[in-house]
């Protein structure tokens, strides 16, 4: 009985979902009769519902490729990807990622990134609430102990790293008058709600590798290391009361455990 009923569960929400199905067995009106076009009314704002929800998710992507052209996409992701959560603003998690592998829109190539910004926001949003670490607690932190200590990332935090100016694409197009973007190089973006705003920063260039590997849970000394071959420009302590400063960090910890 149960995989009877899972079976009808998936040949419903299959049919939903692509229009060249049949309407599921079982599915009839008052009479007992199929009724194709009722059935196709249902389909249909099924995909309005999942694409405006994609919509108020992704609010710059779509002025990016204007509404026409997003509803259209919006509709092709929604034909293969059901929500997997019963919490709507969860949907389109993968849908940067399915940007990505659109063929009409590939000639903005910059697009699913700043579609990764979109969706990082929103998961920033609802991060569980977490204090950010303050400069007084790395102060607190004996010489000899910070080249081995770690910092966790806060729980809203996100580094997003693109080949294209994402974060100012994104910025410019957040406001409601688009100015052109003037430097058109690679950028890192970190999203975060220390407190009770979603933040986006671009980091600065010399301080990527240093937060990427930060991210990637190596230690102070091993991420400075990094970025001190990696070119001159870097300063350590710059760059550490930046991110610090940013809310990037909720923790610190050493090998045995975390800094009291």
């Amino acid at each position: 009985m149960t995989m009877d009923l899972a079976a009808s569960q998936t040949a419903f929400a299959d049919a939903l979902l692509h229009a060249d199905r049949p309407v599921p067995d079982g599915i009839t009106t008052a009479r007992g009769e199929v009724d194709a076009a009722r059935f196709a009314v249902y389909r249909n704002n099924v995909f309005v519902g999942l694409s405006k929800a994609l919509a108020q998710r992704f609010p710059v992507t779509e002025r990016l490729v204007g509404t026409e052209f997003f509803m259209a996409m919006a509709r092709a992701y929604a034909q293969d990807h059901k929500p997997a959560s019963p919490l709507i603003i969860e949907y389109g998690d993968d849908f940067p990622d399915f940007i990505a592998s659109f063929q009409p829109a590939s000639k903005l190539a910059y697009l699913p990134d700043v579609a990764r910004i979109e969706a990082a926001w929103t998961r920033s949003y609802y991060a569980a609430d977490a204090v950010p670490i303050k400069l007084a607690v790395l102060a607190a932190v004996a010489p000899e102990m910070l080249a081995d200590l770690r910092l966790v990332p806060h729980p809203s935090a996100a580094l997003i790293r693109s080949e294209y100016p994402i974060g100012s694409i994104w910025s410019a197009h957040h406001e409601e008058m688009v100015t052109p973007v003037a430097d058109w190089r690679p950028q890192v973006v970190l999203v975060a709600r220390p407190e009770m705003t979603v933040e986006v920063h671009i980091l600065p260039p010399q301080d990527v590798i240093f937060a990427t590997s930060l991210f990637n849970h190596a230690t102070l000394g091993a991420a400075a290391g990094a970025a001190f071959a990696a070119g001159p420009a870097f300063n350590f302590g710059a760059a550490l009361m930046g991110l610090v400063c940013l809310g990037a960090f909720s923790a610190l910890q050493q090998d045995e455990g975390n800094v009291p």
